[in-house]
């Protein structure tokens, strides 16, 4: 079991990450089915590639003092691919929780599930809600899954628990929407990152996104290691953030 240290700020100099560190960084990992053909093996060897890569970047989001870190893993679109496909995710979702918890646990890392867990079997959700129960009260890098996710579905369910909840219409503002969301109390996005080199949202944060920078990088999920996120960061790092206003 690893112990994560943080980053002394000479290191995070020697980085070249030399401005303001995102608060809350998604990261839409794709790629994990090409990064298999290219060498002639299964999609799950893909996946399971990118699991591993996942557990670098979760350590060193914690080491840098990010404070939120939200990975697209499993989107309700992804219900379409094939069942053998989709068996073999959710068996090495299982398998992570099961391999990571305690170290993670032991980091102060809190993990949140972002999404509807319900239509999931009973193994992988039971897994999924022990993890997220075991870690509540951490208070190091919130660690969110976005699961059985989609971005629209996500609004829907807001509007209509604000509904639920009674209130009128003259109430309902963005605030409020933001409160009902799943990412609710988490810090505003900031830094949106797409491996592999597609340059879309794909339904990911949507609501969130909207004065969220962006980062796409041709690596994929696979091969993006410590070093390539480190990269988009000190990206993100040279730009501006404006918020529509006009800058002296």
């Amino acid at each position: 079991m690893r112990i994560y240290e943080r980053y002394t700020a000479d290191e995070i100099k020697g980085f070249g990450l030399l401005g303001a560190m995102p608060e809350h960084v998604g990261i839409i990992m794709d790629g994990n089915g090409r990064w298999a053909t290219k060498r002639l093996t299964p999609r799950s060897f893909g996946h399971r590639a990118g699991m591993e890569a996942l557990h670098e970047i979760v350590r060193e989001a914690h080491c840098l003092g990010i404070k939120a870190l939200t990975v697209y893993a499993f989107s309700t679109e992804n219900w379409q691919r094939p069942v053998q496909e989709v068996n073999a995710l959710f068996g090495l979702l299982t398998e992570y929780f099961e391999r990571e918890i305690d170290e993670l646990d032991a980091n102060g890392v809190r993990i949140i599930a972002l999404g509807d867990l319900e239509p999931f079997p009973a193994k992988v959700k039971a897994c999924m809600v022990e993890a997220i129960n075991r870690t509540a009260g951490n208070s190091g890098l919130n660690f969110c899954i976005a699961i059985n996710y989609g971005s629209r579905a996500e609004i829907v369910r807001a509007v209509k628990r604000i509904v639920e909840s009674g209130a009128a219409a003259e109430d309902i503002g963005e605030q409020a929407i933001s409160d009902n969301l799943y990412t609710a109390g988490l810090p505003e996005l900031d830094l949106i990152i797409r491996t592999a080199g597609e340059q879309r949202l794909s339904n990911f944060l949507l609501w969130q996104a909207a004065y969220a920078e962006f980062v796409f990088t041709p690596v994929l999920w696979p091969d993006f290691t410590p070093a390539e996120f480190r990269s988009c960061l000190a990206e993100y790092m040279k730009r501006t953030r404006r918020f529509g206003k006009v800058m002296e």
